[in-house]
């Protein structure tokens, strides 16, 4: 499998891609330790952010991490027959307490359809459930074509 072409996505194809898709993997960073988890966002086109809903049990290793203030990146991808597509989000996230939402963040959170608390193991009362939302300091997208022998 060879690559064909390789470009840079514009605003606009980045956009219409993190609208249509729901779930990405969001990488935390502190010192030399990083972690990954997968998530579901919300993606606001106007102000380019992300929304996130992220579930925790008080004690767990992710949050650990969120308490730190790490450095966040967001991948979100697919493939589709013989071309990938990426976007690469990198920046700090922000916890916003739910007294300062606003209504269009309440609607973002909205359209981040996971976590589904059905498959936790603990009771929902055990659950820390935060809002957080990802202004990226920068926002890529990359799109290659394969030739397939």
């Amino acid at each position: 499998m060879a690559i064909d072409q390789e470009t840079e996505m514009s605003d606009a194809a980045v956009d219409d891609f993190l609208g249509r898709h729901e779930t990405g993997v969001l990488s935390l960073a502190r010192t030399d330790d990083p972690y990954a988890i997968p998530i579901s966002y919300g993606y606001d086109e106007e102000e380019r952010a992300f929304y996130l809903r992220l579930v925790s049990t008080p004690n767990s290793e992710k949050r650990e991490y969120l308490e730190s203030a790490p450095s966040a990146r967001l991948v979100v991808y697919d493939e589709h027959d013989s071309t990938y597509r990426s976007i690469i989000a990198t920046g700090s996230l922000e916890n916003i307490p739910p007294s300062a939402l606003t209504p269009e963040q309440i609607a973002q959170y909205g359209e981040a359809k996971r976590p589904l608390f059905e498959i936790w193991a603990q009771a929902k009362a055990d659950l820390d459930i935060e809002l957080y939302r990802l202004e990226p300091d920068s926002l890529n997208g990359r799109r290659t074509d394969v030739e397939r022998d």
